[in-house]
């Protein structure tokens, strides 16, 4: 049991997170995080889903391994067995990171089959037990990721109900994507595009529990998009607009968290990355496997679409190295300079 002073400074925590970089399937791994960190020293990062049974019998180091500098960094879990998730909270915080994750939101065939992630919301007591079993396990804070709906199951009551039920069972931020999801017709691709956003909807669930951290998610393409959100919620997170443009991270921190330090520049971005290539090189890491991330670092530059035929091309070779960046470097001109 968590005593007073330790729910008020983990409630802190969770309230001090007001941007967050989504989970993002064969996007948000290690290598994206830490490029990504290079932009923006307090955004939140995720990892991509991991299934639980991942977790407790695959290679650990390959899948929960991370580079300090990526903090705050939080794991995603998938499952829906309160004594594996449990697990997957001890191990989340032996390794270091800051938050763990319960997706309740992924579509896919392949989740549903396992029932879990969007086809859990409607098992609001199952995902109580969960979260429950999770808090017991570990004292890092234990969040969900949810829509606002499945199917033919989208009223608000019911919405409240699920946010009601789990928050009894101790979870006090609930990221929200402001679409349901149909779990038949539509695969996650669609899903994350057909079904209408409904902002007003999180923005009730805010109204009605004001004591929980409410994110929202869905369709966000910049910082002021995200700052008008943050007019009616707690935190905002948004995903592919990030990873198809990387650099909107540059201001988050003074836009968002008020933090005015230095701004690195594009190049300034490149340069840093390059001891973390050496190193990942060093061990057995092939470089596309971190440019591919960096593809979109120049978007809207002249020279952009240069730099990315460089990393494409040459990134891929045997023996590449950071050599490539710099070739690349050589291609693009940052806007204002």
């Amino acid at each position: 049991m968590l005593t007073v002073p330790e729910l008020l400074d983990r409630t802190a925590v969770v309230r001090s997170h007001r941007l967050s970089v989504a989970p993002m399937l064969d996007r948000t791994d290690r290598h994206c995080r830490y490029f990504l960190r290079q932009i923006s020293r307090r955004t939140l990062l995720y990892t991509e889903m991991i299934v639980a049974q991942a977790i407790q019998y695959g290679d650990r180091a390959r899948l929960l391994d991370y580079d300090p500098q990526e903090h705050p960094v939080a794991l995603q879990v998938g499952g829906d067995n309160p004594e594996w998730l449990a697990d997957c909270a001890r191990i989340a915080e032996d390794w270091g990171y800051d938050e763990i994750n319960l997706n309740v939101g992924c579509p896919s065939d392949r989740v549903q089959k396992g029932q879990f992630g969007a086809c859990l919301m409607a098992r609001p007591e199952q995902v109580a037990r969960c979260v429950e079993a999770m808090r017991s396990a570990a004292s890092i804070p234990v969040t969900v990721k949810h829509r606002i709906g499945i199917d033919d199951r989208d009223s608000y009551d019911e919405l409240k109900d699920f946010v009601r039920v789990v928050a009894e069972s101790g979870c006090d931020r609930f990221s929200v994507h402001a679409r349901k999801a149909w779990l038949q017709g539509l695969d996650p691709k669609q899903n994350r595009t057909i079904p209408p956003l409904r902002y007003d909807v999180v923005y009730q669930l805010k109204q009605d529990f004001p004591q929980l951290v409410i994110e929202i998610n869905g369709g966000i393409l910049d910082l002021n998009q995200a700052t008008q959100h943050l007019q009616q919620v707690d935190a905002v997170m948004i995903g592919r607009a990030i990873y198809d443009n990387p650099y909107l991270l540059a201001e988050a921190d003074a836009q968002i968290y008020g933090d005015c330090g230095a701004v690195r520049s594009h190049s300034e971005v490149v340069i840093a990355m390059l001891p973390y290539i050496e190193q990942q090189l060093s061990q057995g890491v092939r470089l596309h496997s971190i440019t591919r991330h960096m593809l979109q670092l120049f978007h809207g530059c002249p020279g952009s679409r240069a730099w990315k035929r460089v990393l494409t091309e040459q990134g891929c070779k045997a023996g590449a190295g950071p050599d490539v960046l710099l070739a690349a470097l050589t291609q693009v001109s940052e806007l204002g300079s």
